[in-house]
């Protein structure tokens, strides 16, 4: 396939090309627009404020992989944070869609990143594709981020939103932000410890966007979750093994809303025990379905 992906050089994005190209695909990113740098070398770009396309950027793409936007945990919420948050995903989002809609030959897929913060805070209830959404924030912004590509669908495009769960990595995200004070031995349960973390190996979030790529009849809602959620209490017990420290030193709730405000009770305190229903019931194979397993995998900590 040939595919482009808008937010290549985040997390996910940085990670897919190469492990698309490694496959024999033709992956290329889809880079913000800049008007010296599209003179010099036609790269293939978008406006995400017009969401116009530089001429001849989807020619011949079979798909797009939009993973573009704002950095939900980059900061305390404040007012023109969130609003930064919901923009880029919504606005941004709704103008590719239309942008793809307009084509003369758009391409046949988008597969376009949404988040278990679709769900909201739901303790120990197990949710999947058909739960409904929850209240507050994130629900919010999630389910309009989704409703937002509705153009491409309405102009024929097969369009999977994968509701992203905690990306395991080192190279950032929420492992890569626990890896210092839990390397120091001073990391600990949040809050209660009972609240469910519902996470996913890196290599597993490639692996299952290649899965939604190649599955032509797999559209709508997709958990990219590992089949395994656990509670924070025994997220922080098995990275301690693993990292072999100690995890002595809690954060209680109140000094998390302290340090990280409204965030705090939507990204560290809240509860999600999210299963990934459709990608099992598709045949995806997990690499990683156990916590133990994928953190010694991303970490470079196998078994004695």
């Amino acid at each position: 396939m040939k595919v482009a992906v808008t937010g290549a050089t985040g997390l996910i994005g940085s990670a897919l090309v190469p492990f698309l190209r490694s496959g024999g695909h033709e992956a290329a990113a889809l880079r913000r627009a800049s008007a010296s740098r599209d003179a010099a070398g036609g790269v293939p770009s978008w406006d995400p404020d017009t969401g116009a396309l530089s001429a001849g950027a989807l020619d011949g793409v079979d798909a797009v992989v939009h993973l573009a936007g704002e950095n939900i945990a980059g900061g305390r919420w404040t007012a023109a944070r969130k609003a930064r948050i919901r923009d880029s995903r919504v606005d941004g989002t709704r103008r590719l869609a239309q942008a793809l809609a307009a084509l003369p030959r758009p391409p046949r897929t988008l597969v376009a990143a949404s988040a278990i913060g679709f769900y909201g805070d739901r303790g120990d209830e197990n949710l999947d594709e058909s739960s409904a959404p929850g209240g507050g924030f994130l629900p919010e912004v999630c389910q309009a981020w989704e409703d937002a590509a509705a153009p491409a669908s309405e102009a024929g495009l097969r369009v999977v939103h994968l509701r992203i769960g905690i990306v395991l990595t080192p190279a950032g995200g929420a492992l890569g932000q626990m890896l210092f004070p839990f390397r120091m031995g001073v990391g600990g349960v949040i809050g209660s410890g009972r609240q469910y973390m519902s996470w996913v190996a890196l290599d597993d979030v490639l692996g299952g966007i290649l899965h939604a790529l190649c599955t032509d009849g797999l559209s709508g809602p997709v958990n990219m979750v590992a089949p395994n959620p656990v509670s924070n209490a025994e997220f922080t017990k098995t990275l301690g093994r693993v990292l072999r420290r100690p995890t002595i030193l809690p954060l209680p709730a109140f000094g998390a809303r302290l340090a990280f405000g409204e965030m705090a009770d939507a990204l560290l305190l809240g509860s999600s025990r999210v299963h990934p229903v459709r990608l099992r019931d598709g045949g995806f194979a997990f690499g990683y379905p156990n916590l133990e397993d994928a953190l010694r995998h991303v970490l470079g900590r196998p078994r004695s």
